[in-house]
């Protein structure tokens, strides 16, 4: 095995590309918890169901809006690293149209744009970018050059990777083949050595920015909501995770619980279940709440904690096992190590848990979710917030396409868009073709 005091072949490897001692050092952690043989999970004695969850909804009642000058102390950052591949895209996903000519990033600075508008002054964003997604998403940002948008040094901060690791030595494993495979992503917990690596934490300080909104640039739902903001601040938390209600849809997601040991509210992923607990990790009328990926963060708070801990946010790892190259079995066996970002729940002591509406998550994994987003179910304003038509009752429709046909992003040119806006449930098995705009109603099975 690769004692710490061989790290140096990792250094060296990570230093070749560029990485910075931050993100050195949270591989390092990574790499340490690993080779101790630390527990990686964390079992159901250890916890029970979640406690002291704030609801939103009165928070937000209770709280006037945030005035201009909070806003301007407020940086929205968008992880958007991710390709949509699962989906047969071979570019940033933020770049999937949603309406005819509109894609999730136009819709992000539409957003931010408005924000502008309200505080009289340039409202942040920062988008968190991988090394695949940044050309994308740099050229699509051109048309908004006279906004600011345009400039990589104002709105980009570049994801970090790491070396694949070989499950005997926990060395770099190698593949001249292909050297690009030699990586992997660090996983979303990757934004606090980002964050610091880049010199964004501290530049963002500089300039006063206190508060950083969170969340997935395919997440529609996670808008920046002003009177959440101002209890944000005043609440004084440095950490608050936007939680939602489990369904049976999202058993075998991560969950929130509370730690025994010290009440310490803290995130429980699948892979961080003992096979044992598998039944209970999934009763969701037990872990009711899961992790939205939407945080608020105090970012003077980030940096005193990091300042205390040596520069390392101490995550949960997350081990995976797979070859180097994934589409071929053949190939060597190795380790991806990666973190959550959610996870840094457990790092403050007064972090807290809000209970969102599900309407604050409304991600898009699949085509059925981008065929609701394309219908007249969902309606998105010109300030680029998106609300569900009246007609749906508060209620999104539930969108099951047939997998097999409707898996790629192209298929849904042959299908169509249909109303939904009138529909309980649509699902469609099988080849099918709907006019544009065809009303539907109810629970309809095609």
């Amino acid at each position: 095995m690769c004692d710490m005091s061989s790290f140096d072949v990792i250094e060296s490897k990570m230093k070749s590309v560029g990485l910075s001692e931050a993100a050195i050092n949270a591989f390092r952690h990574s790499v340490h918890v690993l080779e101790s043989k630390q527990s990686m999970v964390i079992p159901e004695s250890d916890i029970v169901p979640a406690e002291g969850v704030a609801d939103w909804e009165a928070l937000v009642a209770s709280t006037p809006a945030a005035e201009a000058d909070m806003l301007a102390q407020t940086v929205l950052i968008k992880l958007n690293g991710g390709l949509g591949t699962s989906m047969g895209l071979q570019k940033a996903k933020s770049l999937l149209e949603i309406k005819p000519g509109v894609t999730f990033l136009d819709l992000i600075v539409r957003q931010v744009k408005s924000l502008r508008a309200a505080a009289g002054y340039p409202v942040n964003l920062l988008l968190m970018n991988s090394f695949s997604t940044s050309e994308d998403t740099m050229a699509h940002l051109a048309r908004y050059a006279e906004d600011g948008f345009a400039d990589a040094d104002k709105v980009e901060m570049i994801q970090n990777r790491v070396p694949k690791l070989l499950p005997d030595t926990l060395e770099p494993v190698s593949h001249p083949a292909n050297p690009e495979l030699e990586w992997c992503p660090p996983g979303h917990g990757d934004i606090y050595p980002a964050l610091v690596g880049s010199g964004w934490l501290d530049k963002l300080l500089a300039a006063g920015v206190k508060y950083a909104f969170v969340s997935n640039s395919d997440n529609l739902g996670a808008q920046l909501d002003t009177h959440f903001l101002r209890w944000f601040a005043e609440s004084g938390a440095p950490f608050v995770m936007e939680v939602t209600r489990r369904t049976e849809a999202d058993k075998k997601g991560g969950h929130l619980a509370t730690r025994v040991a010290d009440g310490q509210p803290i995130l429980r992923e699948s892979a961080q279940c003992p096979e044992e607990d598998v039944p209970a990790f999934q009763n969701i009328d037990k872990h009711r709440y899961f992790n939205t990926n939407n945080l608020w963060i105090r970012l003077d708070a980030l940096r005193d904690y990091l300042e205390v801990n040596g520069g390392v946010l101490p995550l949960p790892v997350i081990c995976n096992s797979k070859t180097v190259d994934p589409r071929d079995a053949s190939t060597a066996k190795v380790y991806q190590l990666e973190t959550a970002m959610g996870a840094a729940l457990q790092c403050f002591p007064a972090a807290r848990a809000v209970c969102v509406p599900r309407s604050r998550f409304f991600p898009v994994k699949t085509c059925s979710d981008l065929l609701l987003l394309r219908s007249d179910a969902v309606v998105i304003n010109e300030a680029g917030l998106m609300s569900l038509a009246p007609e749906c009752g508060g209620v999104a429709p539930i969108v099951q396409l047939d997998s097999k046909l409707y898996k790629l992003v192209d298929s849904l040119d042959s299908l169509g868009v249909p109303s939904l806006k009138n529909v309980k449930k649509l699902t469609v098995t099988g080849s099918h073709s709907f006019a544009p705009g065809e009303p539907l109603s109810g629970e309809v099975t095609v």
